[in-house]
């Protein structure tokens, strides 16, 4: 079954125990109470997924470019929804590639908001007209701009396993109707913002992903990384044009060198992937450096 290649060994932390391994992250817990409370250490490792595996190969910095990214978003989304993080010391290992987090009840959904047509959201409404239970005007292509951003959830899955598009009614019903509604529209008014911000950069903010947990007072939070080029479809925008697939910020010279027939490798078998050669590392490393460049010193 798809997931990691390798399970990673965790880093020793003077002061914290290892309690779980995501594709991306990693999370720690204070052996000894903290002085803020019931905290996490979320901490960004360099490792990169695809087609459901985490591959055998690191983009060297990656973990710290997903950090300062999320940490640079959480500033400029306050106003609208507060965020888990702390203002604590990171332990010196981790260093540029950490927070500390309040520890949240998490809402067991991906909360997708789209502004243009591609990926998944493409291949649903080829099929029927419609993303998520959202009914879309005919005759949009890959890389459409939609009439107004759309709100198109998932379940969250195991490492290894698919997320899966759902409506929001389906989310109502595992969640509640007014929480289900209150992420709905969370979700829609940071992508707004967010999308504002990049086009101000000369980015354009295809779609992203975003994670809420509910705090200890109740309130809704955001949570995890928010705004990188691994949640997220970044695209320069003076070569945005509709029709085909848009160049990108992102993973994408990986999934293309995946599924070419230079690494012999078979997405659809059981065989992990193989190890990716050095270009393909420093493409994509060069690709979340510039997301980076762009967005935070453009």
């Amino acid at each position: 079954m798809p997931g990691f290649v390798t399970m990673p060994v965790a880093q020793a932390i003077d002061g914290w125990r290892h309690v779980y391994t995501g594709k991306v992250r990693d999370l720690y817990e204070p052996i000894e109470p903290h002085s803020r409370g019931d905290v996490m250490l979320v901490v960004a490792s360099d490792r990169i997924s695809a087609y459901d595996w985490v591959l055998p190969t690191e983009i060297p910095g990656k973990g710290a470019v997903l950090t300062a990214l999320t940490l640079w978003w959480f500033d400029r989304l306050r106003d609208i929804v507060s965020d888990h993080t702390v203002e604590a010391e990171v332990p010196v290992e981790v260093a540029g590639r950490a927070m500390i987090c309040e520890r949240l009840d998490m809402f067991p959904v991906e909360c997708v908001a789209r502004g243009y047509l591609t990926g998944s959201g493409l291949v649903e409404y080829r099929a029927s007209g419609e993303v998520c239970g959202v009914p879309l005007p005919p005759g949009l292509v890959d890389g459409s701009r939609l009439p107004t951003p759309i709100f198109t959830p998932a379940t969250k899955a195991e490492v290894g396993e698919h997320d899966e598009n759902v409506s929001l009614d389906a989310v109502a019903a595992r969640i509640g109707r007014e929480d289900a509604e209150a992420l709905r529209d969370l979700t829609l008014a940071v992508y707004g913002r967010a999308h504002e911000i990049a086009a101000d950069h000369g980015i354009i903010l295809a779609d992203t992903k975003f994670e809420f947990g509910r705090s200890g007072d109740g309130s809704i939070v955001l949570a995890d990384e928010v705004l990188t080029p691994d949640s997220s479809r970044f695209w320069p925008m003076d070569e945005w044009e509709p029709g085909h697939a848009q160049p990108s910020y992102d993973k994408q010279f990986v999934r293309d060198w995946l599924t070419s027939p230079a690494s012999g490798w078979d997405r659809h078998g059981d065989t992990p992937p193989p190890p990716l050669p050095d270009d393909v590392v420093d493409r994509t490393r060069q690709r979340y450096l510039e997301a980076y460049d762009r967005l935070v010193a453009g």
